[in-house]
C-alpha cells in the first residue's frame, strides 16, 4: 500500500473555513466590533444574520437622499419599505444594538451613525 504524503493527509484533514468575504461589513468599525455585533446578531431573537449591516446601509442611502426627497418621505411615506426595508424602522434598530453592545464597540457604532444622522440636519 503506497505512503501517503503528509502534506496530503493535512489538507484532507483540514476543516472547510467560510470565506469572511462574503460576510457584510460595516465600514469604520473594529474587528472586535464587528465580533460582537456577530455575536449578538446569532444570540438575539430580533436580528437575523447581516441586519446591522443592511441596517446602516439602509440608513445610509436614506440621508444621502436630496433634501426635497426625504421631505416627501416624512410626509407621505415610500411605498418600497414593505420590501426594501423602512430607514427609520433600521434606525430604531441601530438604537437597540447600540444599548446591546459594550461601551467601546456601542461608542465605535455611534460615531459612524451620528456623520451620518449630521447629514440629515
Amino acid at each position: 500500500m503506497p505512503r501517503k504524503r503528509p502534506d496530503e493527509i493535512r489538507a484532507r484533514a483540514a476543516p472547510r473555513r467560510r470565506s469572511h468575504s462574503a460576510e457584510p461589513i460595516i465600514e469604520g468599525l473594529s474587528s472586535s466590533a464587528l465580533a460582537e455585533i456577530d455575536r449578538l446578531e446569532r444570540t438575539r431573537n430580533y436580528l437575523h444574520a447581516g441586519d446591522v449591516a443592511k441596517s446602516v446601509r439602509l440608513w445610509k442611502t436614506h440621508v444621502r437622499r436630496p433634501a426635497r426627497e426625504l421631505w416627501l418621505y416624512y410626509e407621505y411615506g415610500d411605498v418600497h419599505d414593505f420590501c426594501c426595508g423602512s430607514p427609520v424602522e433600521a434606525r430604531h434598530l441601530l438604537n437597540f444594538v447600540i444599548a446591546a453592545l459594550s461601551p467601546r464597540a456601542a461608542r465605535e457604532l455611534r460615531m459612524i451613525i451620528g456623520r451620518l444622522d449630521a447629514q440629515i440636519d
